[in-house]
């Protein structure tokens, strides 16, 4: 099992630790029970499996210090949405990130709607973005009928999620190159 590579495409990475967090919630964070069930099932050598127990212990060990236990979010991953956030401010701010802003605009009236209907109105756009495509992932798992106006939501968020993950990626790139 191949885990997404933050530097690569941080949305995807995002969407990939919250479906862990909620598998190991699952799995009512016992971590024999996803020896047995995921990393004995999955990873082949023993150094994969050692390496996937200690991966997946540190982050029920996380989950419990933190209490995000039934539901949340880890640190870490509240801190991508935060950098993400950060980024997108200053893209926005940017007048020669005009891709950027037009992929925005025309992003903005799904995720206002979304946030007329969610629970949590004062969320960062982002996360709106990130819980209305994590809703959507879930939606396609369990075969559920997902309307045309979701899936042209979703369109819209992954252009400006997918943009964003890339303006990130450069980011990165750069600042590699500086140190």
């Amino acid at each position: 099992m191949k885990i997404p590579e933050k530097k690569y495409n941080i949305a995807e990475y995002l969407l990939y630790m919250w479906q862990i967090e909620d598998l190991l919630r699952a799995y009512n964070l016992d971590i024999d029970l996803i020896q047995k069930s995921i990393i004995d099932t999955v990873y082949e050598t023993e150094s994969e499996r050692n390496k996937a127990r200690n991966w997946y212990e540190g982050l029920v060990m996380m989950m419990k210090s933190e209490a995000v236990q039934e539901n949340g979010h880890l640190q870490i991953n509240k801190n991508i949405i935060i950098e993400l956030t950060d980024l997108h401010l200053r893209l926005l701010k940017n007048p020669t990130e005009s891709d950027y802003i037009g992929v925005y605009y025309n992003t903005l009236p799904y995720i206002v709607e979304l946030r007329s209907k969610s629970d949590d109105k004062e969320a960062p756009e982002l996360e709106t973005c990130f819980i209305a495509l994590y809703g959507y992932l879930l939606l396609k798992v369990q075969k559920k009928e997902i309307s045309k106006e979701t899936q042209a939501a979703v369109k819209q968020i992954t252009a400006l999620l997918r943009l964003l993950s890339k303006k990130y990626r450069e980011v990165e790139e750069q600042e590699q190159n500086i140190v």
